[in-house]
């Protein structure tokens, strides 16, 4: 009985795309896909080059890691070797997109450096196979590669170490 409680979870645990030391797979965010909110196509090959951290958001859980990304902005990364990205998961909510356009436009000014990225329908998802209806978080170091990924809320001890992650691969 134990066991066929477990298959499921131990299934799911392993349909993750994304593994600690790996590259994301390659996704393009363009015309119905999504997009910059600031206009213009996206692609994940954009990655590299920096120390980039990922928010992929669900809407309705916008506000989740705003610890995270202001214990970011108090660090002040050198940002000719940091970026962050916020990936808006829009098929997420039942909020209307204009009204998430307005939340986006004040965020682009509490974060002037963050690059925002519509993602239509779940694209994202599909491609990473990230968690749905969430804020998820992936830290890549300069070469693309993954060092750090959490789903959900990232308490202090979770921020402490992105920080100093960020430091240390700058």
């Amino acid at each position: 009985m134990k066991k066929m409680l477990l298959l499921p979870l131990l299934f799911s645990l392993s349909l993750s795309a994304i593994e600690l030391g790996q590259t994301l797979p390659s996704i393009t965010l363009d015309g119905d896909k999504g997009g910059r909110v600031a206009g213009g196509d996206w692609k994940s090959s954009e990655l590299k080059g920096k120390v980039h951290l990922v928010f992929y958001v669900d809407p309705d859980e916008s506000d989740l890691n705003d610890a995270l990304s202001d214990a970011v902005k108090a660090a002040e990364p050198d940002r000719d070797k940091f970026a962050s990205v916020a990936i808006i998961n829009m098929a997420a909510t039942w909020k209307p997109n204009f009204a998430i356009q307005s939340v986006l436009e004040g965020k682009q000014e509490k974060f002037p450096h963050t690059t925002y990225v519509k993602d239509m329908d779940k694209h994202i998802i599909e491609a990473w196979k990230i968690a749905d209806d969430n804020n998820d978080i992936i830290l890549l170091d300069k070469s693309g590669k993954v060092i750090y990924m959490h789903e959900g809320e990232v308490d202090a001890a979770g921020i402490k170490k992105v920080i100093k992650l960020i430091q240390e691969n700058m």
